[in-house]
Order: structure tokens, then C-alpha cells, then sequence
């Protein structure tokens, strides 16, 4: 009888027709709980002003409330701005977070990817991304598709903020090429960060055409020869590290698992047409910031967790809204409402949702007060914006509370840990019991403070 892993394996003789919805359908008509937890990140990369998505406050002087009204929601007393209506009229399938603190103020996505200022641990290799301890703790080098998917570009892929840190490179995230798909400029000083990364920081999915798998399999073993002597006097580990990695991304590329999730021709147009957003004409589009066809991220988010993949991580770019906040957030927020609502609805009704959560939020929130010579907001590090989905939590709920203008929490602080301990929760891992072993030996916990969200359960 197969078993449950070799179930979700899709593509494997046998299996060829089944899917992990398939299988999650089964769990709920037999009456027993699903193993498999899921987590989509949504970076919304740049830092999302809280007034302008989440937390607008229509009573304050216009140089604070801005140029967007509010909206009324499915949640009594909730508001959202007038851009996110597709979210608003199903406001009561997410919490809405408007207290969150403990931002470390820099312009990466490492502190969503891990709930660590990224200088944590740094002679050590760093923490490690949520995803990366997922593959430590759940992956097997025979997986035909990987447990952690890094779908961020822009500045989350120049800061490497989705790393393995002191788990080391066997651990690391794949990262699919998607500029092609969704085609977005690096500001000056990024391209040049991009380029010292050198060209092995994307994972190619496909094999070299004259490169079968028997000749794979062959030259695996013949450099595994090769290098044995290496490996004896390698006191890090890295070479071992590599081979691991080198040995999973084999098991991934032959089986076209993961180049199937990400080939959205396969997709039904009718649910292509769901993630659908018509491309806008305005003059105020900033060279740095997403186009409409961005809301298929979250779609591709979809079909890999579909596929088997534990963690996702996307990013949505860009919210530095330094200047032009309101001509820019005009173009990107739409972006957002359209996708967010399409996957919530997708995974709802392909019985997946409880069993994923979805996390979206920034670095930071942005500045209460307009720049009235830039008309932009700044970074803004004591209160930001979070929302989250699924997770077969108790939804439609808004936690916290900002003072007039949004600038402090006045009431239930939430914290990014506290965020992340959430989610360890969901994924069936203590965080505060659990250690990994840096290079040095030494045990460490998975959080070393945060408390899961009590009004989820």
C-alpha cells in the first residue's frame, strides 16, 4: 500500500493523475487530520504604508489621511482603502493586523522571511529563513519537489534575505528564474549588488538536453569518487553540504515536477482569468514597480503548494514610495487586491486553504505625515501592516489598534516573532523547543521570543 508521502509525489508511477488536493480530500472524507501544512510569504517588498492600505484613518487632516477614502468591509467597523475592494468584500476570511512592532528598520525582507534582524548570529552564518528550516527539518534529498520555493526578485533576491544562514548551502531555497515572466528594474545600486552574486544564486530547471538521466546518475557517482578524498579533510561540512544539494535538485529536475508548478500554460484559462488584471494606461508608473501581470505570482504561489512545496515565498514590488506615494499605490494595490483575493479563493475551493497559511506584509510601515515635496512616505519602523489567511484559524478579525495618525500602536502590539511563532504553530513545530546545531555545535532554538496570536485559536 502506498504511502501518504509517496502520494504527494506527484508525477511518480502511479501517481500520475493524483494531486495534493486529491489527497487532502481523502484525509477530510476519511475522517483523518492532513500532514501536510503549508506557508505562502508575501513580501510586500519596499514597506506598505499602513494609511494607505490597511489602517486608513478618514478623520485625520489630509496631509496625514492622504489622497484614498475608505471603504466599509465584510468586518463590522473594519475599513480597508478604496483600492482593495475584492479584499474588503471578504475581509471576514483574514486577520487584519495594524499593530505590528519590533521592526529592525532595514530594507530587506530577511526579518519576514525568519523574524531575526539579519546581524543575528552573523559569524555564524546568520539565521536561517523559515523555509530553509522547513527543508532541514522536513526534506529528504529523494523529494521530487523541493520544500521551500524562493519566488522573490528585486531587492529580497540582492539581500539574499530568504538564505539558509548557518545551515548551509544544502538548505538553500530554490530560486527559479522569473524575469522573463515578470520583468522588473533594479534600481542603480541593486544592479550592482545582483551582479557580485554571480549567476548561482537561481536554480535552472531543466537538465542539459544531452544530459539524460542515466548519464546524470553516472557522473554523480563518478564525481562522488572523485571528490571522496576532498570530503575526508573538509572539516565544514560544505563539500557534503553541496553534494546533498546537488543530489536533491537531481531528484527535483528529472522528475519536471517543479517546471510543470511554474508553466502556467497548463493553468485552466478560467482560473488564469481569475488572477487577471487589466493593464492601466496611467503615466504614473515608476520603472521599479510591478505591472498587472504580477497577480500571477500569487497564482504560481498556488501551483506549487499544489504540487508539494511547503513554503513559498513571492515578493510584490515596490513599495518605497519615497515620492509619488499615491500615483504608485494607484498601480501596485490593485496588483495586490486581485491576487491575495484570487488565492484565497483558489486554495478555498480546491480544500487547501486550511492547511496553508498565508502571511503578507512588509520591512516596515510607512510615515504618517505626507512629504509635501515628494508627496511620498518615508520608512516608518514603529507600526506596520500585516495580513494573514488560512491556517485553519479563526479568521475576520482585526488585531490591534494605531493612535489618530497611525504612527504607534496604542493597544495588542504584535510582534514579528510572535507572527513567526504563529506560524511554527501551523506547521506543527515548537519554536521555542526545537534546536538546530550552528557550525560551532552549539543548539539553537528556532525563536528565542514570541508568543502565537491568541485570538487565532
Amino acid at each position: 500500500m502506498a504511502s501518504r508521502r509517496d502520494c504527494l509525489l506527484i508525477g511518480s508511477a502511479g501517481f500520475a493523475g493524483l494531486t495534493l488536493a486529491d489527497v487532502l480530500r481523502a484525509d477530510h472524507r476519511a475522517g483523518t487530520g492532513s500532514s501536510f501544512k503549508g506557508v505562502i510569504h508575501v513580501h510586500l517588498d519596499g514597506g506598505p504604508p499602513q494609511l494607505d492600505t490597511i489602517d486608513p484613518k478618514p478623520l485625520a487632516p489630509a496631509e496625514i489621511r492622504g489622497e484614498f477614502s475608505a471603504i466599509d468591509t465584510a468586518v463590522p467597523g473594519l475599513q480597508l482603502c478604496e483600492h482593495l475592494p475584492r479584499l474588503a468584500a471578504m475581509a471576514d476570511r483574514f486577520n487584519w493586523i495594524r499593530s505590528l512592532v519590533g521592526s529592525a528598520g532595514a530594507h530587506n525582507a530577511f526579518q519576514c522571511q525568519s523574524g531575526f534582524d539579519e546581524k543575528d548570529l552573523q559569524s555564524s552564518g546568520g539565521r536561517p529563513a523559515l523555509g530553509c528550516v522547513v527543508s532541514k527539518l522536513a526534506s529528504s534529498m529523494a523529494d521530487q519537489v523541493p520544500s521551500f520555493v524562493d519566488l522573490m526578485q528585486g531587492r529580497p533576491l540582492v539581500r539574499n534575505s530568504a538564505r539558509p544562514g548557518f545551515l548551509g548551502p544544502a538548505y538553500q531555497p530554490f530560486r527559479p528564474d522569473l524575469s522573463q515572466m515578470f520583468p522588473r528594474e533594479l534600481e542603480p545600486g541593486m544592479k550592482g549588488e545582483l551582479a557580485r552574486l554571480g549567476t548561482d544564486h537561481q536554480t535552472s530547471l531543466t537538465l542539459h538536453a544531452e544530459l539524460n538521466f542515466h548519464r546524470l546518475y553516472d557522473r554523480q557517482h563518478l564525481l562522488a569518487a572523485l571528490d571522496g578524498f576532498r570530503r575526508e579533510v573538509d572539516g565544514s561540512g560544505m563539500m557534503s553540504a553541496m553534494d546533498r544539494f546537488g543530489q536533491q535538485a537531481a531528484s527535483i529536475l528529472t522528475s519536471g515536477r517543479l517546471a510543470e508548478a511554474l508553466d502556467l500554460d497548463r493553468e485552466d484559462p478560467r482560473t488564469l482569468a481569475r488572477y487577471h488584471l487589466d493593464a492601466s494606461s496611467s503615466t504614473e508608473e515608476h520603472y521599479t514597480s510591478e505591472g498587472p501581470i504580477a497577480a500571477k505570482k500569487f497564482l504560481l504561489a498556488r501551483r506549487l503548494i499544489e504540487a508539494g512545496v511547503r513554503c513559498v515565498s513571492l515578493s510584490l514590488s515596490d513599495f518605497d514610495t519615497h515620492s509619488n506615494n499615491f500615483g504608485r499605490m494607484r498601480l501596485l494595490l490593485p496588483v495586490l487586491d486581485v491576487g491575495l483575493s484570487a488565492l484565497v479563493c483558489d486554495l478555498e475551493e480546491r480544500g487547501l486553504l486550511e492547511d496553508v497559511l498565508i502571511v503578507a506584509w512588509g520591512e516596515f510601515g510607512r510615515t504618517p505625515r505626507i512629504d509635501p515635496k515628494t508627496a511620498g512616505r518615508h520608512h516608518w519602523p514603529q507600526v506596520g501592516p500585516a495580513i494573514l489567511a488560512g491556517g485553519h484559524f479563526r479568521m475576520g478579525q482585526v488585531i490591534g489598534q494605531t493612535d489618530r495618525e497611525a504612527a504607534v500602536p496604542v493597544s495588542r502590539p504584535v510582534h514579528y516573532k510572535d507572527v513567526f511563532a504563529t506560524t511554527y504553530q501551523h506547521l506543527g513545530i515548537d519554536p521555542h523547543r526545537t534546536t538546530l546545531s550552528d557550525p560551532q555545535g552549539r543548539p539553537q532554538h528556532l525563536l528565542d521570543a514570541g508568543t502565537p496570536l491568541r485570538e487565532l485559536v
